[in-house]
C-alpha cells in the first residue's frame, strides 16, 4: 500500500485479491485496484465513505490531480474510494498485449464472461467488508449507475445513499427494443447537428465517397472505412460535441489540394474511435450489460438493418452512428480481430446471470437520486424513468441543461444538487 500527497489532496493505494468467479471462490484469483482520496486537512478523521463507479464498461475509475471536480465538493464530508473495476485500469487489466496468454476463443470468453458489474459489485462488497466500512455513498456515472443498481439488488444493506448520473439502466427491457429508443435517439441528434451545421452534410457525404473510391489508412496503418468514420457521432452525445464534430470535419479536406483527408484530420479519427481498442471491454462486453439469460446475437446490428439511414453507403443523406457495437468492428479494427472470436461466443451466450431483482429494488430504502438528461442518447430517457419508479426512495431530476457526461461538464452543481435530494434539501 502506498501513500502520497497532491496539493489539497492525501491518496492512498488499495489492492485486494479477489475471486474470479465468485461461484468458485478458492479458485482464480485476480487482483483489484482502488484509491482512497481524502483531503489533506481531513486525513485523520473518522468520515463516511463514498466509492465512485466509473462510467464503461471497461473503463478505468478517474485519477485525481487535483482538488477540482466533483470530488472539491465530495471530499468536504465523504472519504472517497476511487474503484478501477476489475479488468480495467490497476485492476489486473485485460489488455492486447496478453491476449496470446489464453488457449483460444473459448478460454477468452469464459475469462471474460465474469467482469460484467455483477460481479464488480461483489468485488466492492468484499472491499466494503475489508474496510471495516458499515456503509457507504455509491456515485456512479453512467454504467457505474447501471452498477449501482446491481449493488442496491444484491446488498441493499450496505448502501448508505446512492447518486446516479445519466445512469439509471434500461430494468427489463428487450435489449432490441433498447437498441431502436437509443438509434432513433441518434437520428433525432443528427438531424440537430446537420440542421445547426448544414454544409457539414455535404462534408460528411464527400468523405464517405473518398474512403469508398479509395483506401485511405489512418496513422496506425489501420484503414478508416465510411463505417468507422460513422463512429464520431458518439461525440455528438457529450456536452459541446455537436461543435467537437463540426471542427472535426472542417479539417477534412482543408483546401483544392486535398484529394483524400488530411493527415490531422486521420488523426483526430483515430484517437476519437480508440477506445474501442485500448478499452476492449467497452467493445466485447457492451451489449452483455444488457443481457439477463438471453443471448445478445449482435442486437445492436440486427436493430442497425431496421434504420436505413445508418446505411454508411446506401443512404442519402448521411447519418453518424451512436454508442453502438456493430460485428463489423472485429473485421476492421486490428486488434479486435484477435477477440472475434472470443466476441461470437459471448454475442451466443444465452445463460448470462440476472443482474437485477425487481423485489428487491421495490423495498430500498436508501436514498437515491439521479439526474436523467432529457435528451440522452447513450441512456434511453423513458426507461430510466421507468426503472426509477421500481426503487421507492428514488427521485429523479430530469433536465434538457446537460448532455450524457454533465457531471464532467458541471461537476459541483450537479453533485451537490443529487447530495442535497438525499438529505431532504431540494
Amino acid at each position: 500500500m502506498s501513500e502520497f500527497r497532491i496539493p489539497g489532496l492525501h491518496l492512498k493505494d488499495h489492492h485486494f485479491s479477489l475471486p474470479l468467479d465468485y461461484q468458485n471462490p478458492k479458485g482464480q484469483q485476480i487482483q483489484v485496484f482502488a484509491r482512497e482520496v481524502v483531503a489533506v486537512e481531513k486525513a485523520k478523521q473518522d468520515l463516511p465513505w463514498l466509492l465512485y463507479l466509473q462510467g464503461g464498461p471497461g473503463f478505468s475509475g478517474i485519477t485525481p490531480r487535483g482538488m477540482n471536480g466533483w470530488l472539491k465538493s465530495a471530499l468536504k464530508e465523504f472519504r472517497v474510494l476511487i474503484l478501477d473495476q476489475r479488468g480495467t485500469g490497476l485492476s489486473q487489466p485485460f489488455d492486447f498485449s496478453i491476449v496470446d496468454q489464453f488457449s483460444g476463443d473459448q478460454e477468452i470468453a469464459d475469462y471474460l464472461s465474469h467482469f460484467r458489474a455483477d460481479n464488480i459489485v461483489r468485488d466492492a462488497e468484499q472491499i466494503r467488508a475489508s474496510l471495516k466500512v458499515d456503509q457507504w455513498t455509491l456515485l456512479g456515472q453512467s454504467y457505474g449507475g447501471f452498477c449501482i443498481y446491481t449493488y442496491l439488488s444484491f446488498f441493499p444493506d450496505s448502501v448508505r445513499e446512492a447518486m446516479l448520473t445519466g445512469g439509471i439502466p434500461p430494468v427489463k427491457q428487450d435489449i432490441k427494443d433498447i437498441y431502436r429508443a437509443t438509434h432513433r435517439r441518434v437520428l433525432a441528434r443528427n438531424n440537430e447537428f446537420f440542421r445547426r451545421y448544414p454544409n457539414d452534410r455535404k462534408i460528411a457525404k464527400a468523405v464517405v465517397e473518398n474512403l469508398r473510391d479509395q483506401t485511405v489508412k489512418l496513422p496506425n496503418g489501420a484503414v478508416l472505412t465510411p463505417e468507422r468514420f460513422q463512429q464520431v457521432g458518439l461525440d455528438l452525445g457529450l456536452g459541446g460535441g455537436m461543435a467537437g464534430v463540426h471542427y472535426l470535419l472542417e479539417t477534412a479536406f482543408p483546401d483544392k489540394r486535398f484529394k483524400q483527408p488530411s493527415y490531422r484530420f486521420l488523426q483526430q479519427v483515430e484517437s476519437w474511435t480508440s477506445h474501442y481498442e485500448t478499452n476492449p471491454f467497452y467493445a466485447i462486453l457492451h451489449e452483455s450489460i444488457y443481457c439477463e439469460g438471453e443471448a445478445s446475437n449482435w442486437a445492436a446490428g440486427t436493430v442497425k438493418k431496421e434504420f436505413s439511414q445508418f446505411d454508411a453507403l446506401g443512404n442519402d443523406p448521411f447519418h453518424f452512428t451512436g454508442e453502438v457495437i456493430y460485428p463489423f468492428m472485429f473485421d476492421q479494427y486490428p486488434q479486435l480481430k484477435k477477440l472475434k472470436g472470443a466476441a461470437q461466443i459471448l454475442a451466443s451466450k444465452n445463460d448470462w446471470s440476472d443482474l437485477y431483482d425487481v423485489d428487491v429494488l421495490k423495498k430500498v430504502k436508501a436514498p437515491c437520486a439521479a439526474v436523467v438528461y432529457e435528451h440522452d442518447i447513450f441512456v434511453e430517457r423513458e426507461f430510466s424513468l421507468e426503472a426509477a419508479s421500481m426503487v421507492p426512495s428514488m427521485r429523479c431530476w430530469t433536465t434538457s441543461e446537460y448532455e450524457h457526461n454533465g457531471l464532467g461538464v458541471d461537476p459541483e452543481r450537479i453533485f451537490d444538487r443529487l447530495l442535497g435530494m438525499n438529505r431532504g434539501l431540494i
